[in-house]
């Protein structure tokens, strides 16, 4: 589970993907949708030799103005009785490493889980008319805590989410970022179009990415033998922020 950010920052991930791409001849994947790479091993390696091409000081993300929403929409014959949810991050820590070219930039993020919040007045606002109507404190109340649980986030034992680019193509302000997620010690890569808006001293990415919660090892939450279910696929917008040092 878990979008203009950083024109530099993410850029030197960015660059540096293309790099390795071309380097291994391979036909990038579908836009956001899994890569399949070396493994977790070399998608750290690429994302520390992105922060030694980037030769500048980290900029800091701004959790104040950085946030990541992740749809979870029902499914299932009754899905009809159930509800689309809007959830959250929070606190978010991370810095950005910016080049002078997306090549040479880079960033790295961490979402705390038991900061994700479910269903807010204003970020269900925010996600579209379909999401408009609210949702009771108690049915809030209860998705949270099955999210949180082992078989679902099992925010306990792998309390952070972290997603780091690996690799960038194209020029400002639109490129194409590699990005590695890991998740309940899981981790896959996938490769996505952004937005980023720049000045001297701060930048932001936006984008959007989709990927299944069982590729990461989450069976789909349902209830009535599968009538109300949770769908697989989950919807993931970001805007990351960061500001100079």
């Amino acid at each position: 589970m878990l979008t203009n950010a950083t024109n530099g920052a993410v850029v030197r991930g960015l660059v540096l993907a293309a790099l390795v791409l071309a380097g291994a001849c391979r036909a990038p994947p579908e836009r956001g949708t899994a890569a399949t790479t070396g493994g977790p091993n070399a998608s750290q390696s690429q994302h520390a030799a992105a922060k030694q091409l980037a030769q500048a000081d980290a900029w800091r993300v701004d959790p104040e103005r950085t946030v990541v929403t992740i749809i979870v929409r029902r499914a299932g014959p009754l899905a009809r009785l159930g509800h689309d949810h809007v959830i959250t991050s929070a606190d978010e820590r991370g810095s950005v490493w910016i080049g002078p070219t997306p090549a040479v930039s880079a960033f790295e993020l961490e979402l705390p889980v038991d900061r994700f919040e479910v269903d807010l007045p204003g970020p269900r606002a925010a996600a579209g008319a379909e999401f408009a109507a609210p949702v009771p404190d108690e049915a809030r109340a209860g998705t949270r805590q099955n999210m949180l649980r082992k078989e679902v986030l099992d925010a306990a034992a792998f309390p952070v989410i972290t997603v780091r680019s690996i690799a960038a193509s194209g020029d400002w302000p639109q490129p194409v970022i590699r990005l590695s997620v890991t998740l309940r010690g899981a981790t896959r890569e996938y490769e996505i179009p952004v937005s980023i808006e720049r000045d001297a001293n701060s930048v932001v990415a936006r984008g959007e990415v989709r990927f299944n919660q069982t590729d990461f090892g989450i069976t789909p939450f349902s209830v009535a033998g599968g009538a109300i279910q949770v769908a697989d696929t989950l919807e993931v917008r970001f805007e990351i922020a960061a500001h100079a040092p």
